[in-house]
């Protein structure tokens, strides 16, 4: 039973402490949307509600099926209670006229699903409308800008409330919620009215009379003596299940240890793994592929077998960036598989089946083009080359000049040529037998004009050089050497006349002052450029001529 620490409220009788009831909802941690920090604060007021006699129904971060069930559990209660606290901490959201708390899974509700995952505030007031001047619902609020809905027809935030006769509303922050729950809401038999109306972080509304006293004294239950806490079996029994949520490594697992074990070990870290599994929807997939060890091999085959099946991977280079991801996820939607841009090894079988059909496909394909071909290229042939013709054969390789019989038609090409070729020289040589046998100018020039090119053709034209070139007879030479010898060309009379040479570009050979054949060739060749009688000795005209400006040559007797 309990013991009274206040003694003036000793006269009172007992049950009616018993029957005190308080609600305490502290919705911290979101599933899917943002924190809401000191919003399970209001859960440290729970042994200070107890010391004074209620039955504290709480939950930290409940989900709606855990937080409608304390609901219920509290309207049940209501009736038989003599005072009533409701402390609600968290997301609200509005359609402008009612109220609803958000439960950890929510996620951007609208107008038509928001019952789902939220408890409606303005059915919480009813239940307090029943217990007027004891009767308290303390609101902490999160800040509105961090709440961002898909809905217009909802906002975030508390509706303007008409508050029943009796009841008291106080709207605060989640932090002041928390202080004002553990410290002036629960202060044992203190006149706290005058103090909240003067809290300017309070917004209050309804009953609240300047000498308003809500707490009765504290109580005390006699207790056992005897172990506290958990049991070894229960932390063995909470250790199995733990192993179990995270072998399965699902949302569903983490949110059974969550309900089953709500102040355990490892709500913390249940709570952050239904975070990162709901932040990343395709999690299981990734960590599906992940567990299969695909080294760069496997990876560029499976791009291969999606490029092959004309899904665009964007390079098969044995990495799944955003090309292979989409590849992925446009397969396995054409596939009937859900759209997780991870593959798996069923998948990976069937994608590797496919791309082995389609090869064979190809393949097949690829065969029936090529016999096609190969039968054009015949037909073809047959009306061309197969005639034996120059003409047909020129005409196939035109159209294949890689095809089937396209060596035969080169080869046969080539004898052809030949044979003309053959047909030519035998020509050529014909043509100049005759020229050579008649020995004349018109001779050479017929077969110039026929063979510019032929084999015979320089040697043509060097016999009608030879034909048409000036006669020198001996007298002439004989004069122009006595000419000569008059000049007396030796020493450095012979060199001049060789540097003379070489300056007008006829070759003397060495200039050593001696004159040679070579210096006699060079004297011809000038004297048949200037039109002077190629004696290739230097007589009167040719002195002149090649002398003048370079050496001065004295001719006896002028």
């Amino acid at each position: 039973m309990r013991h009274l620490l206040i003694t003036t409220a000793l006269a009172l009788p007992f049950p009616l402490w018993a029957q005190d009831t308080a609600l305490i909802l502290g919705q911290e941690r979101y599933e899917q949307l943002d924190r809401v920090r000191a919003a399970d604060g209001v859960l440290e007021a729970n042994d200070r509600l107890e010391a004074l006699g209620f039955d504290v129904l709480s939950r930290a971060n409940g989900r709606v099926e855990a937080v409608r069930e304390l609901a219920a559990m509290f309207q049940a209660q209501a009736p038989d209670a003599e005072r009533l606290v409701v402390a609600l901490s968290g997301h609200f959201v509005t359609d402008g006229t009612r109220t609803w708390l958000l439960t950890a899974e929510a996620e951007a509700p609208d107008l038509f699903t928001v019952d789902q995952t939220a408890v409606s505030v303005d059915s919480l007031v009813q239940v307090l409308a029943a217990k007027q001047g004891k009767a308290v619902l303390l609101l902490g609020q999160a800040d509105p800008d961090d709440l961002e809905l898909g809905s217009a027809a909802l906002t975030a935030g508390l509706a303007p409330m008409n508050v029943p006769q009796g009841v008291t509303v106080i709207r605060t922050t989640p932090a002041v919620a928390a202080n004002t729950l553990s410290g002036i809401l629960t202060a044992p038999e203190a006149v706290i009215g005058q103090r909240i109306a003067v809290n300017s972080d309070l917004v209050v509304k309804g009953y609240l009379p300047a000498d308003w006293v809500l707490m009765p004294g504290e109580v005390l239950l006699d207790t056992p003596v005897g172990p506290t806490g958990p049991t070894e079996d229960d932390l063995t029994a909470e250790a199995a299940l733990w192993d179990d949520a995270t072998a399965a490594d699902t949302v569903e697992g983490y949110r059974l240890y969550v309900a089953r074990y709500p102040q355990g070990r490892f709500v913390e870290d249940a709570e952050t793994q239904i975070e990162a599994i709901l932040a990343e929807p395709n999690r299981a997939a990734r960590l599906a592929e992940e567990a299969l060890n695909l080294d760069r091999a496997a990876r560029r085959e499976i791009q291969s077998n999606l490029t092959l099946l004309n899904y665009n991977t964007r390079g098969v280079d044995g990495i799944f960036g955003s090309g292979s991801r989409g590849a992925i996820t446009n397969w396995q939607q054409s596939n009937g598989f859900p759209q997780t841009s991870y593959v798996n090894r069923e998948q990976i079988n069937l994608l590797d089946a496919q791309a082995a059909r389609r090869r064979a496909e190809i393949e097949a394909e690829e065969a029936r083009a090529q016999a096609a071909a190969e039968q054009q290229d015949r037909t073809y042939w047959a009306e061309t080359g197969g005639q034996g013709d120059e003409p047909g054969y020129r005409a196939y390789l035109a159209r294949y000049p890689e095809g089937l019989f396209a060596n035969i038609a080169t080869a046969r090409l080539s004898e052809i040529e030949d044979r003309r070729r053959a047909q030519a020289e035998t020509a050529d040589r014909a043509a100049w037998s005759i020229a050579d046998s008649d020995g004349t100018v018109a001779a050479y020039e017929d077969y110039l004009a026929a063979y510019p090119n032929g084999v015979f053709a320089a040697q043509a034209a060097e016999r009608l050089e030879t034909l048409t070139a000036p006669q020198v007879g001996a007298d002439q030479i004989e004069r122009a050497r006595a000419e000569e010898a008059g000049l007396r060309l030796s020493g450095v009379r012979a060199q001049l006349l060789e540097l003379r040479l070489r300056d007008l570009g006829f070759d003397p050979g060495r200039l050593d002052g001696v004159v040679d054949d070579t210096t006699r060739r060079a004297i011809t060749g000038y004297q048949d450029e200037r039109g002077l009688t190629p004696t290739g000795y230097v007589d009167q005209a040719t002195a002149v001529g090649l002398m003048t400006g370079a050496i001065e040559i004295r001719i006896p007797g002028r």
